[in-house]
């Protein structure tokens, strides 16, 4: 190769370099970041209030009684639906993730036929009470703790008890809710419970 095709090459080799050079140097005026007074990452936490401070007007908790005088069986049932994805409602329906519901209110704890209860559940003795589950289906978790029940629970009240109504029209012979609601509410209270559930 003789010098001028060497010159040749050599001149478009440093002319790519003079390119790439001069579109950084462009690049850098157009998208020049911003540099702040201080290196890191501004991480905005929320305040929140001392330990002792009010969280605000506390909402007044509406007796049982109250809320089964004013709970609905079809609303309920259509609540109940969320349920339906581990339970069953109909009479001698099967066991799914949980256990068949037909009947479960003053059934004993864990005592579906067939279903395989969580250690935690077969620990828990005495009947479903309304107060019972409506404690339960509140925050299943909270009650029982160790259920392998995953149902986060339902926080509304009223609409617990639209589904606690549903659920006691489930059987041969319901009782009235708002005798159902008079059991001892001590007794549940002293006893931790669970809903049939695994």
């Amino acid at each position: 190769m003789d010098s001028f095709e060497l010159n040749k090459v050599l001149g478009a080799i440093l002319a790519c370099c003079l390119a790439i050079v001069s579109l950084n140097i462009a690049a850098g005026a157009v998208f020049a970041p911003v540099k702040p007074a201080k290196p890191g990452f501004d991480i905005v936490v929320p305040e929140k209030a001392p330990a002792g401070a009010p969280k605000g007007p506390a909402q007044p908790e509406v007796p049982l009684e109250q809320l089964l005088a004013s709970a609905d069986v079809s609303r309920g049932q259509s609540s109940a639906q969320k349920c339906g994805i581990c339970h069953t409602f109909d009479k001698g329906g099967k066991n799914l993730v949980g256990p068949n519901l037909w009947g479960v209110v003053g059934r004993p704890k864990a005592s579906e036929p067939g279903f395989n209860y969580s250690p935690a559940m077969k620990a828990v003795g005495g009947n479903w009470t309304i107060p019972d589950l409506m404690q339960f289906v509140a925050k299943p978790q909270a009650m029982v703790p160790g259920t392998a029940m995953t149902f986060s629970g339902i926080p509304r009240a009223t609409e617990r008890a639209d589904v606690i109504a549903y659920l006691n029209s489930l059987g041969d012979n319901p009782a009235p809710l708002t005798k159902a609601a008079e059991a001892p509410q001590a007794a549940s209270g002293n006893q931790r419970a669970e809903l049939p559930n695994r």
